[in-house]
C-alpha cells in the first residue's frame, strides 16, 4: 500500500540532487521511498498522512552500539563522576554478568534497547558482540544480535579476559571463535588501545577476519593517540570509531581514505575525555559519522538526538553536518546506500520531528522531538 506523507515543512533528503526541500511530500511504497519532491506535484497514493508543517528527515543510522549485555555499571559511572579515570578494564564487569545471563534475558534486553532507540528515530542500528569472550558466549551473542539488529559486528577482541594469556587469546579470536561467529556477522572489530590490544595483535585479528570475508571496523584513538587510525586506513576498514585523540597525520590519513571517522560524543562526555575534533576532520575533508556507542559502561544512551545536539553545541559542527553524519554518515560507515537517505529506492525509514526544522534538534536541547517514525514503510508505535 502506497502512503503519501504530505505537509512536510522541511524535508532533509541527504540526496545531492534533491537537497533540502520545503513544502514537500514523500511517497512510501513496498518498504521503499517511491517519490520525493514538492507537495504540489505529489502523485496519488492509497493513504495520505499530513504532518502539518513538521520537519522530516531520514531515520537515524546508529553505526556503533554494544547492546548484547546484562548487568549494570552504575557504580563505575558514579566513580568516574567523582574523578576516577576511565580505563578499558570495566568491560570485565559486564562480561561476568553477560556470561551468567540466559539467552532469553539477553534477547529481551537487546529488544528493549532497540525499541527505545526506534522510539527516538533510530531506524537502522549496528550492534556488536564482545561481552562474552568465550567461543560459546560470543557465538550466542552473535546469534541473538542477528535476530534483532540490522548489522552485527564480531568484537571478540574487546578485552583480554582476566587470567588469560593475551597471545593465546588472540589465537582463539582468530581461530575457533571466529569460525563460530562468522555465520552470524558481517563485520569484525578490535579495540586497538592501551589496556586492550596492541597494534600487532589488532592487525592479526583484522587480517584473519578479512580472510573470512568480513568487513573491518576499528575502535581506536579513544584514550590517547595510537595506531588505531593508521591500522584502519592501511587495512581499508569501513570505519575507525572514537577518534578522540588524533595527530595531524591521522587526520590527513582519514581525509585521503574511504575510512569513516565515527565520533561518539556521548561516550566522550560520560568518560570525561576531550570531545573528538570534528571540525578538524571535516575541514580536512574526512567523512564523519556520529553514533551513540550505547553500552552499559561508557555511554549508556540510545539517543542519537543527544549526539547531534552535542556535536552542534560543543564540537563546532553545523546542524546540517551533524544530521548528515547521524544519518548518511552512519550509512557510509556501514557501507550502505539504502538507509540514511530519503530518495527513490531508499529504504522507507522516516523520522518526523515535532518541530518545523532540524535546527530545533540543537536549538531545543534535551527536548524530545520525535513525532512519528516509519521503518521499512511501517509506522512504529
Amino acid at each position: 500500500m502506497a502512503i503519501l506523507i504530505t505537509g512536510i515543512g522541511e524535508l532533509t533528503t541527504n540526496d545531492p540532487e534533491l537537497g533540502q526541500l520545503h513544502d514537500a511530500a514523500l511517497v512510501l511504497d513496498g518498504g521503499a521511498v517511491a517519490w520525493a519532491g514538492p507537495a504540489e506535484r505529489a502523485p496519488a497514493a492509497d493513504e495520505r498522512v499530513d504532518v502539518e508543517g513538521r520537519a522530516v528527515l531520514p531515520g537515524w543510522v546508529d553505526s556503533h552500539t554494544h547492546l548484547v549485555f546484562a548487568g549494570d555499571r552504575t557504580a563505575e559511572f558514579e566513580a568516574r563522576m567523582a574523578g576516577k579515570p576511565y580505563t578499558a578494564g570495566g568491560i570485565a564487569v559486564t562480561v561476568r554478568a553477560t556470561r551468567e545471563a540466559s539467552d532469553e534475558q539477553l534477547a529481551a534486553n537487546l529488544r528493549r534497547h532497540v525499541e527505545e532507540a526506534a522510539a527516538q528515530g533510530t531506524t537502522c542500528l549496528e550492534t556488536k558482540t564482545g561481552y562474552g569472550l568465550t567461543v560459546a558466549d560470543e557465538a550466542r551473542s552473535a546469534r541473538i544480535a542477528a535476530t534483532v539488529a540490522d548489522e552485527v559486528t564480531y568484537l571478540g577482541a574487546h578485552l583480554v579476559p582476566p587470567g588469560a594469556d593475551a597471545e593465546s587469546y588472540v589465537d582463539l579470536v582468530c581461530g575457533e571463535m571466529l569460525d563460530a561467529v562468522a555465520p552470524h556477522v558481517r563485520w569484525a572489530d578490535v579495540f586497538c588501545e592501551t589496556g586492550a590490544f596492541d597494534e600487532a595483535q589488532s592487525a592479526r585479528v583484522l587480517k584473519a577476519a578479512a580472510e573470512r570475508g568480513l568487513g573491518l571496523r576499528v575502535h581506536g584513538n579513544q584514550l590517547g593517540e595510537g595506531p588505531g587510525v593508521r591500522l584502519a586506513v592501511q587495512l581499508g576498514a569501513a570505519s575507525v570509531d572514537h577518534c578522540t585523540y588524533l595527530s595531524d597525520e591521522d587526520v590527513e590519513a582519514l581525509a585521503a581514505s574511504d575510512t569513516v571517522a565515527t565520533l561518539l560524543p556521548a561516550c566522550d562526555l560520560s568518560t570525561r575525555q576531550s570531545l573528538a575534533p570534528a571540525r578538524r576532520l571535516l575541514d580536512a575533508g574526512a567523512t564523519v559519522a556520529l553514533a551513540s556507542n550505547a553500552n552499559p559502561g561508557s555511554s549508556y544512551t540510545t539517543s542519537m538526538a543527544f549526539c547531534v545536539t552535542t556535536a552542534v553545541l560543543q564540537m563546532r559542527m553545523t546542524v546540517a553536518e551533524a544530521v548528515w553524519s547521524a544519518t548518511a554518515g552512519g550509512a557510509r560507515a556501514l557501507r550502505r546506500d539504502d538507509v540514511g537517505y530519503l530518495r527513490p529506492g531508499a529504504r522507507a525509514d522516516v523520522h518526523v520531528l515535532e518541530a518545523p526544522s532540524v535546527t530545533h534538534l540543537a536549538y531545543r536541547p534535551g527536548v524530545p522531538l520525535t513525532h512519528a517514525v516509519w521503518r521499512r514503510g511501517e509506522r512504529m508505535g
